[in-house]
């Protein structure tokens, strides 16, 4: 039986597979972020893992894997929880029972069902700038080689970090927080401005409409050109949706074909239903690449608070399921006309 003092022969191998992988994936910080976070997991059996950066005196979930996917973009304040004591040490804090630990945020403990975790700190420059961490929702769940694990796999990342920018800390929220292809927000900051907009709205009463977009067309383009071209329609589909919107409202790519707009402090819901029409057309113009006509194309659904929901998870479903509809329209369209 194996030394839970020390990681299994597995367990390293687990550690060295990751090393690799994360080769592969060059300087795409967050993609770094979400596998570490995913292989964490994995390797000490845990219920999830998050890597949290801390940001003007926040703890932010950049990237998530397991039962904490719903919380990516949550923001949780430094004092009084154990990411943010583990930042002020810079050492690996282990709580045993949230229950009874009263360095914890016992109530944010409970939202995302945890009884007990490991978190390691992120080493930037010399400077501890986030942590990694690992979460059971039972008691004492991991043993000192799972710790070490802890420790090695948050190496990795803050060796991706140290690759990808030279620069500040700023840089490197930069590049933890957009998509790699398009440059524009990825679903980590689109989640955390929504959050954040949606409670400014309540206290302002206060407009807040989002788009859900899908992008038309990649599969074919992807499946007949290769996706070298793919991606070509990608950031052109990315650079029409900015184009149509105003400089207050976020634009994010939240993975694949799927993009999504925040529109902030609009007056109601005709001026959301406007933009939504401007990149529609927008995205449905024709594109020629390398003199290869494509066709792409957007459906797109927006949610209005409050009017369509009232709290994030509701006007993110409701967004996506007029999005779909409209996809399905569009479906229906081309069989009569065929």
């Amino acid at each position: 039986m194996p030394n839970s003092k020390q990681p299994s022969p597995k367990q390293l191998m687990s550690v060295i597979q990751t090393q690799t992988a994360i080769a592969k994936l060059g300087l795409d910080l967050n993609a770094v972020m979400t596998l570490v976070a995913e292989q964490a997991q994995g390797i000490t059996n845990a219920k999830g893992a998050v890597v949290e950066l801390a940001e003007d005196g926040d703890m932010v979930y950049r990237a998530v894997s397991g039962g904490a996917s719903h919380f990516l973009g949550l923001r949780l304040k430094m004092q009084n929880s154990l990411s943010g004591l583990c930042i002020a040490q810079n050492e690996t804090l282990y709580c045993q029972d949230s229950e009874d630990d009263v360095r914890v945020d016992r109530e944010a403990c409970r939202r995302v069902g945890l009884r007990s975790m490991a978190v390691v700190p992120l080493i930037h420059c010399g400077e501890p700038i986030g942590v990694l961490k690992i979460y059971s929702e039972r008691v004492n769940a991991f043993k000192p080689g799972d710790l070490q694990i802890l420790s090695l796999m948050s190496e990795l990342i803050a060796a991706a970090m140290y690759h990808a920018t030279k620069f500040g800390a700023q840089e490197l929220y930069k590049l933890a927080t957009q998509d790699n292809l398009t440059g524009l927000a990825n679903r980590a900051l689109f989640l955390d401005c929504l959050r954040q907009g949606v409670e400014k709205a309540k206290s302002e009463n206060k407009v807040l409409g989002i788009l859900m977009i899908d992008m038309d067309g990649l599969k074919p383009i992807n499946d007949e050109f290769g996706h070298r071209i793919g991606d070509a329609a990608l950031k052109e589909i990315a650079k029409r949706i900015l184009s149509n919107t105003r400089h207050d409202d976020l634009v994010a790519r939240l993975g694949g074909d799927e993009f999504a707009v925040i529109l902030t402090s609009i007056a109601n819901q005709e001026l959301a239903k406007s933009a939504m029409n401007r990149i529609a057309e927008s995205c449905g113009l024709p594109f020629v690449f390398e003199n290869v006509q494509l066709s792409i194309g957007a459906s797109i659904g927006l949610a209005v608070y409050p009017e369509d929901a009232q709290g994030l998870e509701q006007l993110l479903e409701c967004a996506d399921l007029k999005m779909y509809e409209n996809k399905r329209e569009k479906k229906q369209i081309q069989l009569n006309d065929f």
